[in-house]
Order: C-alpha cells, then sequence, then structure tokens
C-alpha cells in the first residue's frame, strides 16, 4: 500500500489549536500526544522558550469536546523534576481508570534524557501525582518522546535513542521498541527504525505516531544533517514482521513555512471516522505552533 493511500494530516487544511509562546524562532508550541476518552479529546503538549528563557519551561494537560478548543485542566513545570528543558510528554488513560502522564526530561548539563511516569487518579491531579522513574538512559544513551499504546495485550512503547557516545554528535537519534505489564517497569527490545544513509533520514529516525499496529505503519521525523536538529519533518514506515520499521522515501510532510518544520505528529483516531492528527509546524517567522487537521 503506497504512502499516498495513508490517512496522512493536512497543513493546509489545519487550524491552530495551541500557538507560540511568541514571535521568534524558538518559541514553540507542540511535540503533543492525545487521545479521545468517552468524547472528551485530552491534548498534552510542552511549551518551549528560546534557550535564553529556558527551552522546554513546562508541560500542559488540556481538555476539548471538539477537538480545536482547548482549556488547560494541569500544568507540570520542569523545575519540579530538576530538569533542564522538557520535550514530548505522553498522556495515556491507564486501564483501571486511572491517568499517566509520560515526560522527556533534560539532565542539566548535559546532552542526556530520561523518562518518567506520573500517576494520578484524574487529569488535575497530575501536577502532583505519584512519580517513577521508567526509563533513566545511561551514560551512553539518552531516552526522550515516547510513544505509548496499551491495550488488554499490554503495554507498548517506541522511544527516541540519542547515543552519547560522539560529543557533538548527540542530536543523532534511532527508535527503539519496549514492552512492559505495567507501563512502569520495561522489557527493552532493541532498535526497530534506524536512519538510512545518503537519504533525507540519514541524521536521525523518531517514530511519533502508530497508524496501525496490524500491519505496523507509523510515521517518523526524520532528518539529514545535524543543522536540520529541532526542524524535521515527516515520512512513513513499515514493518513486515511487526516489528522492525523500513522507511518509505520520504519526507511525505513539511511545514512551507520559515524553516520547513512539521514533526511531532499525533494521531487519535475518531468515533465517525477518519483521524484527527496533531503536529508542530514552522510558521513564517520561525515560531512554530500546535496545529490540528481531519482525515478521512
Amino acid at each position: 500500500m503506497p504512502s499516498q493511500t495513508l490517512t496522512l494530516p493536512s497543513f493546509e487544511d489545519a487550524t491552530v489549536v495551541v500557538p507560540a509562546p511568541g514571535s521568534e524562532p524558538g518559541n514553540w508550541s507542540g511535540a503533543a500526544s492525545a487521545v479521545l476518552v468517552e468524547g472528551v479529546y485530552w491534548l498534552t503538549y510542552r511549551v518551549r522558550r528560546p534557550v535564553r528563557e529556558g527551552r522546554g519551561v513546562s508541560v500542559v494537560v488540556a481538555r476539548s469536546e471538539d477537538g480545536e478548543h482547548f482549556v488547560t485542566v494541569s500544568e507540570v513545570r520542569r523545575d519540579e523534576f530538576g530538569a533542564e528543558s522538557f520535550e514530548r510528554p505522553v498522556l495515556v488513560r491507564r486501564p483501571d481508570g486511572g491517568w499517566r502522564l509520560y515526560l522527556s526530561c533534560a539532565t542539566p548539563d548535559s546532552k542526556h534524557w530520561w523518562i518518567e511516569a506520573v500517576d494520578a487518579d484524574e487529569p488535575i491531579g497530575l501536577e502532583h501525582g505519584t512519580r517513577t522513574v521508567v526509563l533513566p538512559g545511561t551514560r551512553e544513551t539518552a531516552v526522550k518522546d515516547p510513544v505509548v499504546l496499551v491495550d488488554e495485550t499490554g503495554w507498548r512503547m517506541w522511544v527516541c535513542v540519542h547515543p552519547l557516545t560522539r560529543p557533538g554528535e548527540e542530536d543523532r537519534m534511532t527508535t527503539a521498541y519496549a514492552t512492559s505489564s505495567d507501563g512502569l517497569v520495561w522489557d527493552w527490545h532493541g532498535t526497530v527504525l534506524s536512519p538510512t544513509e545518503g537519504t533525507w533520514d540519514q541524521r536521525g529516525t523518531r517514530v511519533t505516531a502508530v497508524l496501525s499496529e496490524s500491519p505496523l505503519v507509523v510515521l517518523y521525523d526524520g532528518r539529514a544533517r545535524a543543522e536540520d536538529n529541532w526542524h524535521e519533518a515527516t515520512g512513513v514506515a513499515r514493518s513486515t514482521d511487526g516489528r522492525t520499521l523500513v522507511a518509505e522515501e520520504g519526507p511525505v510532510l513539511r511545514s512551507p513555512y520559515s524553516d520547513g518544520a512539521l514533526r511531532y505528529v499525533a494521531a487519535v483516531p475518531v468515533p465517525e471516522g477518519g483521524t484527527r492528527f496533531y503536529f508542530e509546524a514552522a510558521r513564517p517567522d520561525g515560531a512554530h505552533d500546535l496545529m490540528s487537521s481531519v482525515s478521512p
């Protein structure tokens, strides 16, 4: 099935759901994930300022009846976690009815990242919920930007891994896969999506959305150069064995403005059919808005 037959987001028909916090490069709203629970859209996203103003300063959890107009329910600030910055969060409705927020946390004065989970009975309680470090990373690897799914078969995670073994090249990235019975203790299954030398994604590949698990089809962020860090475009990858992913020729999506960034796509199937997408996209002044579109 070629990528053009896939359900993909549309930049042209998208609506800004959370504008950038400022009007210059480095001001970004995005890196979002979303779930639809009992007719309510729950969105979580990172608020980012320029480096001189603190980078990823907070993670917001918000709700909406229509998927476009959101009201903030809770906000987690990086200082409470001892993090230098936040990147992509994930919000999950646990099988027992509670809620879990996964946070991508930057270790101060380093290129290291870890992933921490916060549990609460309701989304409003996530500001001061129960915390668990679920993936600490290592001296050789940073871990961040997870995609997490859960159902009666268990928990699955696709996680971005940055190798820290070459100083100055920590922006390189691959995607690994992990499974869990509780979403807190994870079994690691290794790399499932790697860059392809000589192509548009040769510097990094980060899964951002699972469109289908049978067969496995994903959207991912890719880039060709270190200079493109933070300015990725979106591609498609598929698996024939249910785990290892093979990238298609791409990218399939990028913003027409500024640095061209269109990244961190999240996908939410809607009951009436189709998919609502959320993504972070560059605008003409270099800031990034969080946008949404619906595709049939």
